[in-house]
């Protein structure tokens, strides 16, 4: 089944190839005739830009592996062959550093919206598995909001192996964003920084795609009712293998920012294993002043409101987070862990990109660009917000640690700290599919290390 797969990615790849070639044969010949009919015979060398040379390349790369894949997939199991690819995509995956960041992360969801990524067919360790709001993680790594702003490639992503993985951050009506150039690279400090302003093709194009995938989510179950036991504990959520959360913003034009949100809730509430209000961005004007006590306040009134109005089942509706800033004070901290603590807050998730610029990244031209930085500079401030959330809010408010996150060594750092679940998008962005399977395993070694017999035994040990 997988080499077939491989087959049918590389057939297509070749029409493609000879397609584009086609083409671009044709308007050669019909230029070099239009201009020896006007100046005699005149030879033409056509000037192929130094992009499309970057993807023949990566095209190449990506060729090679397939070939080399699907002849190897005939001789091994699904799982093995699995962890082969995710050991290949290493060879890919600087290919794209090559390119634009913007474009780059353009082809990287457009392969995972295909299905042209790994699939992980291993099962996670059952030291990793936990329970969350009622929900069941096979494991507590996931990808935050960003990636796949318009949920795209969800099937893709959480086929990785992720937890759970978020959208978004999701905006009613459907806006373009900051003009371009908007994502800056700082390879040397693992960082980027991006100013996209919450580009977003609007809720109904994602509650379009969304229910698609719900709907062949519960085709599955049906159909896979009559070969499973009963008693077998069967992780995921509405999407697919791993839990799904949406995050939702505010338009940058908007005058009523709980109006945006609250119709985010009623359009895609149904969709999510979880909900997340970003009010953290710093690319969008005026929204951080709604982390203050009174707004937020108000705020999460009106949309928890909005979704207990909402029609549900027996599962309940979907927890309700908050995604905040790691560019606040010690009060308005103590401020946002009163509110979520009076108003039952499901969690928190600490934190969004920073606008500062710690030392590390102040020798680079690149971090004079406005904008959020994320990745490894970012790993000592948002897990120092992190700590000082959980002992703020006593831990009774389930925490998702994200900033910096690039091995299992971190993840382990952000339970500790407070963390329940983790995520991460920059490590993820520079080290590709593979350093899934490999933080899972790296923060499996850690737990066993220590002697934690599972997540939650770990999780806020540095605070206590």
């Amino acid at each position: 089944m997988t080499a077939r797969i491989a087959f049918k990615f590389l057939k297509e790849c070749m029409n493609q190839k000879l397609k584009s070639k086609t083409a671009f044969n044709g308007s050669l010949r019909h230029y070099c005739s239009s201009a020896s009919s006007s100046s005699g015979a005149v030879k033409v060398k056509p000037n192929i830009p130094h992009s499309s040379r970057k993807g023949r390349l990566l095209t190449g790369a990506t060729l090679g592996l397939v070939i080399a894949g699907g002849a190897y997939a005939s001789t091994v199991d699904e799982a093995t062959f699995g962890g082969w690819l995710f050991s290949a995509t290493k060879v890919v995956n600087p290919f794209f550093a090559l390119l634009d960041p913007e474009v780059a992360h353009r082809l990287a969801v457009s392969a995972a919206a295909r299905g042209w990524v790994p699939r992980e067919k291993r099962p996670d360790l059952p030291i990793l598995e936990l329970e969350v709001w009622g929900r069941r993680f096979s494991n507590p790594i996931g990808l935050s909001a960003g990636f796949d702003k318009n949920a795209e490639a969800v099937e893709g992503l959480l086929g990785l192996g992720f937890g759970f993985v978020e959208v978004g951050s999701v905006t009613p009506i459907p806006q373009e964003g900051n003009p371009k150039p908007r994502i800056f690279r700082l390879r040397n400090e693992e960082a980027i920084i991006n100013r996209c302003g919450f580009n977003s093709e609007g809720i109904v194009a994602v509650a379009k795609r969304l229910g698609a995938q719900h709907g062949k989510r519960k085709l599955d179950e049906t159909s896979s009712t009559s070969t499973s036991s009963s008693d077998e504990v069967k992780h995921g959520g509405k999407a697919g293998p791993g839990i799904l959360g949406v995050n939702i913003g505010k338009n940058k034009t908007s005058e009523d920012a709980a109006a945006d949100y609250v119709q985010g809730v009623h359009t895609l509430s149904q969709y999510a294993d979880y909900l997340v209000i970003n009010i953290s961005s710093p690319n969008t004007p005026g929204l951080r002043q709604l982390q203050g006590r009174k707004q937020l306040k108000d705020l999460v009134k009106k949309v928890q409101a909005a979704r207990d109005e909402m029609q549900w089942g027996e599962e309940g509706p979907p927890p309700l987070l908050v995604k905040i800033a790691p560019d606040l004070s010690k009060q308005d901290l103590e401020d946002i862990a009163a509110v979520a603590l009076a108003l039952r807050l499901d969690g928190l998730i600490i934190s969004n990109t920073t606008i500062s610029r710690p030392e590390v990244v102040q020798g680079n031209p690149v971090s004079k660009e406005t904008g959020g930085l994320s990745g490894k500079p970012l790993f000592s401030l948002s897990t120092d917000i992190l700590k000082d959330m959980y002992i703020l809010t006593k831990g009774k408010i389930p925490l998702i640690g994200c900033g910096g996150v690039g091995s299992g060594e971190d993840a382990y750092k952000k339970i500790r700290a407070g963390a329940t679940l983790v995520q991460l998008y920059t490590a993820f962005a520079y080290g590709g599919p593979a350093l899934i399977p490999q933080i899972k395993a790296e923060l499996a070694e850690c737990l066993e290390r220590d002697g934690f017999k599972s997540v939650y035994e770990a999780v806020g040990a540095d605070c206590r």
